[in-house]
């Protein structure tokens, strides 16, 4: 038995508990894990809310929070292939394992090794934020020398496109609360704060329009700052797929072991250093994810199981 932390119905905040359950056996093309350390996304509590139909994956209650973790393979499912026991990795629960728990499974085929020299702690956040701006800044395709604007810079992985965008020779304006501007102008953004007149805060920075959008807030902030893109094609929006109706484009995301493994080079590389704001021990998991939730992190939160 071991030690997990979910949600027995839909709802709030007050639907979270504690609860113990036997180590989940792998199916075909899964590994089951203990889990070192647990990423936390907004995706989390998205999906404990019920409210989007679509993310259900119609498993039984009660359900394990969280989707990213490093850890350390102790069993193998069917037609698993490059992956053994012992080794150590980092992924992503697609069938529904959870995270938040001692142990969980993994979808083998976006699993990867954890290469020497990189923390669990580093690997664990990679899979969500990491590729996600790998997957962003991709699709753009920005030469060295560009402008960028990254809506919602704040969060983790804002602070990721962010950080890789500068890597890449990019010029990179950002926005967010006024809380989040130390950690953001700390990697070499120049920081937007919503309190003012964004988009003429951004005009006076880059008159000519920006090469590139990335949006991680969505709604009406994403239909306030989209007109300031050079050519609507160019805004590329993570979380809010409406961003078409703009002449946008979704994220296209690649969630294979391939790109976990560039993921992972970069951050050996130092190109790709996520801005970890807080860690926390599985007991406190229920705060972890409150940071998340309520819009007070900025950077990257994790939950430190073993």
């Amino acid at each position: 038995m071991g030690q997990a932390w979910g949600f027995g119905r839909f709802g709030g905040p007050e639907v979270q508990e504690f609860f113990d359950r036997p180590d989940p056996v792998p199916g075909r093309g899964e590994v089951l894990i203990r889990v070192d350390v647990a990423g936390v996304n907004p995706l989390d509590h998205i999906l404990r809310s019920g409210l989007v139909a679509e993310l259900d994956s119609g498993r039984p209650f009660p359900r394990v929070l969280g989707m990213e973790a490093a850890g350390t393979v102790v069993a193998l499912g069917e037609d698993v292939d490059g992956l053994e026991v012992g080794d150590a990795v980092f992924g992503f629960a697609l069938t529904g394992g959870g995270t938040y728990a001692e142990t969980t499974v993994l979808s083998a085929p976006n699993t990867a090794r954890i290469p020497a020299g990189l923390s669990a702690t580093v690997a664990a956040t990679l899979p969500v934020a990491g590729t996600t701006a790998v997957d962003a800044l991709d699709q753009l395709g920005l030469p060295a020398g560009g402008t960028i604007l990254v809506n919602g810079v704040g969060g983790g992985v804002g602070l990721a496109v962010a950080r890789l965008a500068v890597g890449r020779g990019l010029r990179v304006i950002g926005t967010g609360s006024a809380g989040k501007r130390a950690q953001a102008e700390g990697i070499g953004v120049r920081f937007i704060d919503y309190a003012g007149d964004v988009v003429a805060a951004a005009r006076d920075l880059v008159p000519d329009g920006f090469d590139g959008i990335v949006d991680l807030v969505g709604g009406a902030s994403l239909r306030t700052v989209a007109p300031l893109a050079r050519d609507p094609r160019n805004v590329v929006a993570v979380g809010d797929s409406s961003v078409s109706d703009l002449g946008g484009r979704f994220v296209d995301r690649r969630l294979d072991r391939e790109n976990l493994e560039r993921s992972a080079q970069l951050a050996l590389d130092g190109v790709l250093a996520p801005v970890i704001t807080a860690i926390y021990p599985l007991a406190d998991a229920p705060t972890a994810l409150a940071t998340v939730e309520n819009g007070h992190s900025s950077g990257k939160v994790v939950i430190k199981v073993a």
